[in-house]
């Protein structure tokens, strides 16, 4: 039992990683586009340029993207989750010291997710594993070519 366990792994995290992108990008589409309940809930959006609203809204619109197509994986989830720490420490913490009280549980827990992808990469179902195994088997292939042949 725990050998399928262990097999299917990959497979597990590569969804796993395709559930947290998706939801953290619609979240920066909601803050930036209106759509999906807006930034406030009503069709509203973040103001161009405003300091942290939009940049935080840029990094979970590209870094959502990125990390749901498994691209880039451990880079774009290092910076999401940097910056869902500074979400957590300066937007939500002050209010209160727990999550549950001062509403910092989605930016804690996008911070961890994001955290865990940053060590483990995009698992199985990624662009980075498929442009990897494409790569590698391009290079083995132009490496044969290249390869002296003995007399």
């Amino acid at each position: 039992m725990t050998g399928r366990l262990n097999s299917a792994q990959p497979y597990a995290l590569g969804v796993f990683r395709i559930v947290v992108g998706l939801l953290f990008l619609c979240h920066g589409a909601g803050k930036l586009f209106g759509v999906l309940g807006g930034a406030d809930g009503q069709g509203g959006t973040v103001s161009a340029g405003t300091w942290p609203g939009w940049y935080a809204a840029v990094i979970e619109l590209v870094g959502g993207s990125l990390v749901l197509l498994g691209l880039g994986t451990r880079i774009a989830a290092f910076i999401a989750s940097g910056a869902m720490a500074y979400a957590y420490f300066k937007v939500h913490q002050p209010g209160a010291l727990w999550p549950i009280q001062n509403g910092g549980e989605g930016a804690a827990l996008y911070c961890w997710a994001m955290f865990l992808l940053i060590f483990t990469g995009s698992g199985a179902l990624g662009l980075d594993q498929f442009l990897g195994k494409r790569g590698a088997s391009t290079a083995s292939k132009a490496d044969a070519k290249s390869a002296p042949v003995a007399a």
